[in-house]
């Protein structure tokens, strides 16, 4: 009798399993999974939201009142009654932030969905190719560089003191250091005082102070320590959008790194120049193509750069409407952006801005949370094609437009399909700019693939490091 009462049991628990698995893959249920637990909408355009999609009526609780109306209404004491069978009509009134919880009879807890209402924000497209020159915070540590002594030959006295490759120099004596020239001067000062160099570093967020003992470097005729510093970096990126009102710019879509450390570059100063693309060296499997710009530093500046973001670089322009900008669009949310036709804007020859034919294959509809790979693009002009080869560097930061709205930019490039790249979506980079208001955010919903960056084309190049 126990033996039959045990496989009842059994049995039971692998039916109730069953049912629970059937229930989970269920559509009424995926579309609950579906539904973001954190949904923004701008102000004065409805939106239907899909829960259930059973004919079971709930409450709605929240704290919206005179942020959002549901079905028409206004919260009755901070309560909705809604059916669950027919969508939710969501009226977003005003900019601001409020709480629903959706629960069954008013006491089986559903779901939670935390709504912003924003406004519209507009802005112009860019495209334009800029030159990019910045000058660090400090100065980044590249590498360990041998002192050639006269009576011991090769000698590494930073990294016996404890340098790493990736610290960033900030001071040398006491001294702030702004430059390469500066810190050779701070060093063989030191030297000639026949005391050590006080160093304060920065590593990994944390501040690290040591000395070095600098030696002479017959080779050179003046005193080192041994390494090799960089004080900023300079290349050719692409102009993403900028807002006609407060002239805040945005460019490139991803953060800048150190080509030697990978890490992302500490900002101290930097500015954006006009430039020119001058050839184009067409990408192909397993190896990118690069656009050859030139740009002359210190002329024809159009912006200075106050942020190096995990987005991109933001900053103000400084002068007037840039050749090749157009009218104002919409900039779309990141949810309504879907796959199928769009176009971008990029530079493949001198100055002029031109667009280009791509299809967004897919969308990742539930990242919530900035992420550099929230679209998938592929290149579908024939022109385009056949001059570039697809994606090149030099691309990242060309807009991304559908439906006469700004909708991302392009930012990566697949390795093994030059026609293939991800995009960031605009959004992310607006609200980077400081053009809409922060999102609270659940994890990154981008996918990992065989990609690689395509941002500022011959980056570090042009004597921003040295050997000390």
């Amino acid at each position: 009798m126990r033996m039959r009462h045990d496989s009842l049991r059994r049995a039971a628990g692998i039916v109730l399993a069953a049912l629970v698995v059937l229930a989970a893959w269920s559509p009424p249920f995926r579309s609950l999974v579906d539904c973001p637990s954190e949904l923004r909408l701008v102000v004065g355009e409805e939106e239907r939201v899909y829960l259930l999609g059973l004919p079971l009526s709930a409450v709605i609780t929240g704290d919206a009142d005179g942020v959002l109306h549901i079905n028409g209404e206004a919260p009755s004491a901070g309560r909705w009654l809604v059916d669950l069978g027919r969508p939710l009509e969501l009226s977003p009134l005003a900019e601001g932030r409020c709480r629903l919880d959706l629960s069954l009879l008013g006491i089986l807890p559903v779901k939670r969905i935390t709504v912003q209402v924003v406004p519209r924000v507009r802005v112009v497209p860019g495209g334009q190719s800029i030159g990019i020159v910045l000058r660090t915070k400090g100065v980044a540590v590249v590498g360990h560089a041998p002192v050639k002594t006269p009576d011991e030959g090769p000698v590494y006295p930073a990294r016996e003191a404890g340098v790493q490759v990736g610290d960033v120099i900030l001071r040398v004596d006491g001294q702030e250091v702004k430059s390469n020239e500066h810190i050779v001067f701070l060093v063989n000062r030191c030297a000639r005082e026949g005391r050590p160099v006080p160093l304060e570093l920065s590593r990994d967020g944390r501040t690290v102070r040591l000395e070095v003992t600098p030696r002479y470097s017959a080779e050179d005729g003046f005193y080192q320590i041994g390494l090799y510093v960089r004080d900023g970096a300079a290349g050719v990126g692409t102009l993403t959008f900028y807002d006609p009102e407060t002239r805040i710019f945005m460019a490139l879509g991803h953060v800048i790194t150190d080509a030697a450390t990978n890490r992302p570059l500490e900002l101290g100063d930097g500015r954006i120049v006009k430039a020119s693309v001058v050839r184009v060296r067409p990408g192909r499997r397993g190896e990118p193509g690069e656009k050859e710009g030139t740009f002359v530093d210190g002329e024809d500046v159009i912006g200075v750069i106050t942020g190096n973001t995990d987005y991109g670089i933001v900053g103000r322009l400084t002068v007037g409407p840039l050749p090749g900008g157009g009218r104002a669009v919409p900039v779309a949310l990141a949810r309504e952006v879907r796959t199928g036709p769009a176009e971008i804007l990029t530079v493949v020859d001198g100055h002029t801005v031109e667009r280009f034919q791509v299809e967004i294959t897919d969308v990742q509809a539930l990242q919530t949370r900035p992420g550099p790979k929230g679209i998938t693009v592929r290149i579908t002009d024939p022109r385009l094609i056949r001059e570039t080869g697809g994606i090149v560097q030099g691309m990242s930061g060309s807009p991304i437009l559908q439906d006469g709205r700004l909708v991302g930019a392009v930012t990566h490039v697949f390795i093994n399909d030059p026609t293939r790249g991800y995009g960031v979506f605009a959004e992310w980079m607006v609200r980077e700019a400081g053009l809409l208001p922060a999102s609270s955010g659940v994890r990154d919903g981008s996918q990992p693939a065989l990609s690689c960056s395509v941002g500022v084309t011959g980056l570090m190049k042009g004597g921003y490091s040295c050997q000390l």
